[in-house]
Order: structure tokens, then sequence, then C-alpha cells
């Protein structure tokens, strides 16, 4: 039985990533450990959060530094948790179906360079859309093209704001991204 080795790529507050290792930590994800947290920027809460974890936590700015960063770790799995930066093909190729992202909204709809955070609820709302959601996938060379692993809905409401949505949106962000990982590590184990 092997360990799969996870490094979290984040920009801001971290939210799913402690989703994640909370999920780790109450054995709900078998067989996995968070190796470390790479982060776009020194000022992302996410650090706090993995220094209280006992998870190491790094800044790394420069986009081809991150490769190196992950085989370091022997990392297994690249979860892209709120990350804001586009990563680059050499770095996709090698970890090709290795690196997943949670993504708020249903992909394909509302994906894309530009399209995150209030900005995709913001999108959806003034759609006129019925229902929203959101979309763990892999990633791949386009921007949240991948394939998808897990999608879950809801129901826009009429009294809905880009931010109450987002709020709702998130809890569900914060089941499927684990969900997604246990099922990635089933498979490895």
């Amino acid at each position: 039985m092997s360990e799969l080795k996870i490094s979290v790529l984040v920009s801001g507050g971290g939210t799913n990533f402690q989703a994640v290792a909370d999920a780790i930590n109450d054995n709900r994800i078998h067989g996995a450990r968070i190796v470390q947290l790479i982060s776009s920027s020194e000022k992302a809460y996410a650090l706090k959060r993995a220094e209280k974890l006992g998870i190491p936590g790094r800044v790394i700015k420069d986009p081809d530094m991150i490769l190196p960063a992950l085989q370091e770790k022997k990392t297994d799995l690249v979860v892209l948790a709120g990350y804001l930066k586009i990563l680059d093909s050499g770095l996709i190729r090698a970890y090709r179906r290795q690196i997943i992202n949670i993504h708020p909204s249903l992909l394909p709809k509302f994906g894309g360079d530009g399209m995150y955070g209030i900005r995709v609820h913001q999108a959806v709302i003034a759609a006129g859309e019925k229902e929203s959601g959101a979309t763990v996938h892999y990633v791949d060379e386009g921007v949240d093209t991948g394939e998808v692993i897990r999608q879950e809905r809801l129901r826009v409401r009429e009294d809905d704001t880009p931010e109450t949505l987002a709020a709702r949106v998130l809890v569900i962000e914060h089941r499927i991204l684990p969900e997604a990982v246990g099922q990635i590590a089933a498979q490895k184990i």
C-alpha cells in the first residue's frame, strides 16, 4: 500500500486546502498525506493554516520553480485549491492526470481565463442561470477545460446575490474536493 503524496497550491485563504487536510486528519481520506502547501502570495492566509497543521508551506512566485518543488517532495497529486495562476505546459505534461482543480461553477459553463472567485457568481446571476454549483476537474493545457471528476449542483435562488451564491457554492466545494482526492487516493492503494 503506497501513500498518495499531495502538494496543494493556493493563492488566498485556503478553505479548500483546510477541507482536504481535515478530511485526511479525520480519516475520511485514506492513504494520503499533504506534503506541502505552495502559495503564490506571502499574504495568503493558507500559509497560517498550514503552519497550524504542521504542513510545510512556502511561497513560490516564479512558475519555473514549482515543478522542482513538486519533485523534491515526490508529489503524486497536485491539488489547485484557489490557485489563481495558470500553470505552464511543461508542468502539466510532467503531471498529466495528476493535477486537479476546484472551480466554483458547473463547467464548462463560466470557466476560462478571468473566471474565478466572485466574478463567476456575478456572471451566473447576470446570465439568469437556474442552477450553479462546483466542479473538480483534471487540469490540462486549457483553462478549466479538463475532464470532470466530480460536480454538484444547486438551485440559484431568485434573491441570490453573488456573495450569497458564493457562500452556498463554497459549501459544495468543501465537500466535493475532499471526495475527489479520496477517490484518487483509493485508486492508488
